[in-house]
C-alpha cells in the first residue's frame, strides 16, 4: 500500500447533536488510543494472514499456541463492553482498528459519497488467488453504513444488499470502492456502489436499501 493521503472530508450535512432520530441507537464517540493501537491492530492482522497460510510442523504449531495463550491471559481481563474498547472507533486507521472489517482507507467521504481504497490480504482468499465472494457484501455494507452518515441521513439498517460479481477479485492489489445514495424516499434511502482495480476495471457492483431506525429500534 502507497502512503497514506489525508482523506477529503465534507461534514456539512451531519448533525450529530440529532441522536434522538437515530433509533435507540447509542451515541458513537470516536476513540484516541496511544500509538502502539495501531500498530498493534496490523499485527493482529498479519498473525490472520499467517493462521490460514503457514505449513509448520505440530511443534512449532504447539509453540505458537503456547504464545497465543500468553496473549490472551494477558487481553483477557481488559475485556470490554461495546463502544468502551477503541476497536472500530479509529477513523484514522484501516477498517477503524476493526479486525472484523477489510483494512481499507477513506479517500474522500462527503454528501456527494464515499470514496475508499485498499487491497485484501490472504486472510480474504476464498480460493485460487481470489478474494472470497462472501467478503465483498462486508465492504459494500461497511461503505453504505458510512453513505448515509456522510450524507446527513439518521442511522440506518441495511434491509438487503444486491452484489454482482463482475470479474474476479484479486488478492494484494490496490483496489476502490466508491458509492452514493441515489435516492431517499422517507426513512428509505437508495444506495449503490462499484469496486475497481486502478485501471478502473469493474469488479463488483452492488446495490441497497438502507432504512432509518424508529425512534424504539437498536
Amino acid at each position: 500500500m502507497s502512503e497514506r493521503v489525508e482523506p477529503v472530508i465534507d461534514r456539512s450535512a451531519i448533525d450529530t447533536d440529532r441522536y434522538e432520530h437515530h433509533g435507540g441507537f447509542p451515541k458513537v464517540v470516536e476513540a484516541e488510543p496511544g500509538p502502539n493501537f495501531g500498530a498493534f491492530v496490523e499485527a493482529m492482522r498479519t498473525l490472520q494472514d499467517l493462521t490460514v497460510s503457514v505449513d509448520c510442523t505440530d511443534e512449532e504449531y504447539g509453540r505458537a499456541l503456547a504464545q497465543a495463550q500468553q496473549l490472551i491471559d494477558l487481553l483477557e481481563p481488559h475485556r470490554a463492553p461495546e463502544l468502551q474498547g477503541p476497536a472500530g472507533r479509529v477513523t484514522a486507521l484501516p477498517g477503524r482498528g476493526s479486525l472484523l472489517m477489510p483494512p481499507w482507507e477513506v479517500v474522500a467521504a462527503g454528501p456527494g459519497g464515499v470514496r475508499m481504497r485498499g487491497r485484501f490480504r490472504r486472510y480474504h482468499l476464498g480460493g485460487n488467488s481470489a478474494v472470497h465472494g462472501g467478503v465483498l457484501p462486508l465492504l459494500f455494507d461497511d461503505l453504505f453504513g458510512s453513505l448515509v452518515h456522510y450524507a446527513g441521513r439518521p442511522i440506518s439498517r441495511t434491509a438487503y444488499l444486491h452484489v454482482n460479481y463482475r470479474k474476479v477479485t484479486p488478492l494484494d492489489t490496490p483496489l476502490l470502492v466508491e458509492g452514493t445514495v441515489d435516492r431517499t424516499d422517507g426513512r428509505k434511502a437508495f444506495v449503490s456502489a462499484r469496486l475497481t482495480d486502478e485501471s478502473e476495471t469493474l469488479l463488483a457492483d452492488c446495490e441497497g436499501l438502507m432504512v432509518q431506525l424508529l425512534p424504539w429500534q437498536p
